[in-house]
């Protein structure tokens, strides 16, 4: 190739940076440009330097990974996210895919299978783990199933409704029963109602499912 592949990693812990960067150094065609230590950082870096592939961590202070993600891929599209994270359940998985990132790489994965996953993103593909990949073959089911089922949303009430925006939003049971002035049993006894209609087992599903509908902003 006529020239190595520039990676930038970012990741809260500096141990975990300098062993991949010592790793990767071992990869004839990469090569570790630079690192940062939380999402803000990274975007400073990327607009610096440039990098073609950024090793992303999720959960970082001051900005996490999944902002770092949707803010690079909307600002620097030439940039590709690779996520490398120790996090595989599908609370981080779908949500770091729909912000932009085209790899999700778990720790726990070999070095031949890091090195294979920043050269498929730099290329052009997408590479994930097999435990994400399970978590969105899980969730094309889902969504297949709820397509096949009609348009449940039609058949909520209006208060139902009004309980199913608030709930995604992050109000308590508490809140949204002063908001409506309902009571919290109430409250709870419409939720369990529209969960039961839209086939939702928890709040997260549930939150997903808003933004999905367009109810709340993702």
């Amino acid at each position: 190739m006529d020239r190595k592949i520039k990676v930038l990693i970012v990741d809260d812990h500096a141990l975990v940076r300098e062993g991949l960067r010592s790793l990767l150094s071992l990869a004839p065609d990469i090569e570790v440009v630079g690192e940062a230590k939380n999402g803000r950082e990274a975007l400073k870096r990327v607009r610096d330097l440039r990098p073609d592939v950024v090793l992303m961590d999720i959960v970082m202070p001051m900005m996490g990974g999944l902002e770092a993600t949707r803010r690079i891929s909307r600002d620097f599209p030439e940039t590709k996210v690779l996520v490398l994270t120790q996090y595989d359940s599908e609370d981080y998985v779908i949500p770091i895919i729909e912000a932009g990132a085209v790899g999700f790489v778990t720790k726990m994965s070999s070095f031949s299978d890091l090195v294979i996953a920043v050269r498929t993103v730099w290329e052009g593909g997408a590479y994930l783990s097999p435990s994400a990949a399970a978590v969105l073959v899980e969730e094309r089911r889902r969504r297949n199933t709820e397509q096949a089922k009609g348009n449940s949303y039609d058949s909520l009430t209006q208060r139902e409704r009004e309980i199913l925006k608030l709930t995604a939003e992050g109000h308590t049971t508490q809140e949204i029963a002063q908001i409506l002035f309902l009571s919290p049993k109430t409250v709870e006894w419409h939720r369990g109602n529209l969960m039961h209609k839209l086939k939702l087992r928890n709040r997260t599903e549930l939150i997903r499912y808003a933004i999905r509908k367009g109810i709340i902003a993702p």
